[in-house]
């Protein structure tokens, strides 16, 4: 782990998670699919969502590249949050069809991590887990981790990590991402940011590769999303984005199994009991907590590195450098049209903050705890 003790963090270790490929460009699922599959006898289930299963063409693409050979069945019903139902459903599908060796996921982060839920609870009953192929549709990055979240049935958000639940392989297609709305896409790459600017002050995640990759991305993120959001269909930038998303967490590694920081846990306790996606959630929550962290020198020393990367000037004033950060994503949120309140948009009232401040403190008063009170109470 890195030894933070200052901003220069050259003191530390990386222990990467491991990949077997990462293919990306147009068509690539086309290209790569099948040569992707770990033997000439796979059998693979598909984990999808209804609206991509029914709106759009890509699940019968996947089918079709496949055919009977390798495809055994098709898992549509993942929903927002990846709900605990739903994935016991799917789960009980895979057992009973000891030929699977292989799960696809297509889509976002709901769909990405019910897959790696299910070969964990695969492994926990055989000691094996499934190969998995994944095509992701949004920006969230989840492709990028070992570990899974899901709602329980209280509607809590839950988890499960393993190094081995990395996925296997990872196909970015732009083809693929044509389908994805405009306002889900551009969201997840505010999430993809929150990845990029939370490691940059995390104690835990070393310089080198994690937060010097992760600034890239940063750079990347500020200036493809607008690129992306005047023309949605250049596939040129979408591939961009793609990179950029996976760059902002892979670097992350075996070193957390969990949330980045502040932002991810404020969104962890606005996303699951509230029904807002967690790319809004981040639009919501990273600016904030950016200034918050600005505050403090040590905090300040990291977010002060990022101004650069993103074409503004910095002042020398690791403090007021920091609030030209956190300046600088809140307008990026407004440009983008993701701009979102609370009260109005998401029906969560006044008498919530106390509620969302001690889900993401774990407390029920004191400095942090007010000062996320704060950040929410700004947004309703």
């Amino acid at each position: 782990m890195a030894d933070t003790s200052d901003s220069s963090g050259l003191s530390g270790s990386w222990l990467p998670t491991r990949f077997n490929a990462v293919h990306y460009g147009p068509n690539s699922v086309s290209r790569h699919l099948l040569s992707s599959l770990p033997a000439p006898t796979s059998r693979a289930f598909i984990i999808t969502t209804s609206s991509l299963a029914t709106k759009t063409p890509l699940i019968r693409t996947v089918e079709s590249l496949l055919t009977s050979k390798h495809h055994v069945a098709t898992f549509s019903s993942i929903r927002q949050h990846a709900p605990v139902a739903q994935l016991d459903e799917a789960t009980d599908l895979v057992r009973k069809d000891l030929s699977i060796d292989t799960i696809i996921s297509v889509g976002g982060g709901s769909p990405i991590d019910s897959a790696k839920v299910i070969s964990y609870r695969l492994h926990e009953k055989t000691g094996k887990f499934l190969f998995h192929i994944t095509i992701p549709t949004t920006l969230s990055a989840a492709e990028c981790t070992f570990g899974a979240g899901y709602t329980s049935a209280d509607g809590q958000k839950t988890g499960v990590a393993a190094p081995d639940l990395t996925p296997n392989m990872i196909i970015y297609d732009a083809k693929f991402a044509l389908e994805t709305p405009e306002q889900l896409w551009l969201s997840t790459g505010i999430r993809a940011l929150d990845h990029a600017v939370e490691s940059q002050y995390h104690p835990k995640l070393p310089e080198a590769p994690t937060k010097k990759i992760a600034m890239t991305a940063i750079a990347d993120l500020f200036k493809f999303l607008p690129r992306y959001k005047k023309n949605p269909k250049d596939e040129s930038v979408i591939t961009q984005l793609q990179l950029a998303a996976f760059d902002s967490l892979f670097g992350v590694g075996r070193a957390l199994a969990g949330g980045l920081g502040l932002s991810h846990t404020m969104g962890y306790a606005l996303g699951s009991p509230y029904g807002i996606p967690h790319g809004i959630t981040s639009c919501l929550t990273l600016a904030g907590v950016v200034r918050l962290k600005a505050k403090d020198p040590t905090q300040a020393a990291w977010i002060a590195r990022i101004p650069f990367w993103i074409g503004l000037e910095g002042s020398g004033n690791d403090q007021e450098d920091g609030l030209k950060v956190g300046d600088a994503i809140e307008k990026l949120v407004e440009d983008l049209g993701l701009t979102t309140r609370l009260g109005k948009d998401h029906g969560v009232g006044e008498d919530q903050v106390p509620v969302i401040a001690k889900l993401a403190t774990k407390a029920e008063s004191g400095e942090l705890f007010e000062e996320v009170a704060s950040i929410v109470r700004s947004k309703l």
